[in-house]
C-alpha cells in the first residue's frame, strides 16, 4: 500500500507542479488560450492559485522523503482536493466543460486516497 500511496502522491505533485508552474510563469493572456477560466480572474489571483500548486505539490513528496513534520503529506494532498473541489464548481457554473470536471474528479479521488493513507495505517 505504500508504494501505492507513493504512486498516488508522485503523480498529484507532477501534475501539480507543471500546472502551478505554468500560472506561475504564463500571462494571463498566454494562459486564456489553454484554460478558458482565467478570464474570471486577475492576474495576480492566478499567480496565487500557481503559488498553491507548487505549494501542495511539495508538501505532497518533501515531508515524507525528508520525514521532518510527515503529517503536512495528508494536509497537503487535502488542500489540493478542496482546490479541486473548488475548480470543479468553476466549471460546472461554466458550463459545457465536463472533460475538466472529470479530470478534477480524479485528482480529488487521488488526493483522498493520499490523505485517508497517509493519516490512517499508512503514516509514515
Amino acid at each position: 500500500m505504500n508504494i501505492a500511496l507513493w504512486i498516488a502522491q508522485g503523480i498529484l505533485a507532477a501534475v501539480f507542479l507543471m500546472a502551478g508552474g505554468m500560472k506561475l510563469m504564463k500571462s494571463k493572456e498566454e494562459l486564456a488560450g489553454q484554460m478558458g477560466w482565467v478570464e474570471h480572474f486577475s492576474e495576480r489571483a492566478i499567480k496565487g492559485i500557481g503559488v498553491v500548486e507548487i505549494l501542495g505539490a511539495i508538501g505532497l513528496i518533501l515531508p515524507g522523503i525528508t520525514g521532518v513534520a510527515p503529517v503536512l503529506v495528508p494536509l497537503a494532498a487535502v488542500g489540493l482536493g478542496l482546490a479541486q473541489l473548488g475548480a470543479a464548481s468553476l466549471h460546472m457554473r461554466r458550463g459545457g466543460e465536463g472533460q475538466m470536471i472529470v479530470m478534477n474528479a480524479m485528482f480529488i479521488a487521488l488526493a483522498v486516497f493520499v490523505a485517508w493513507g497517509r493519516f490512517g495505517d499508512y503514516a509514515f
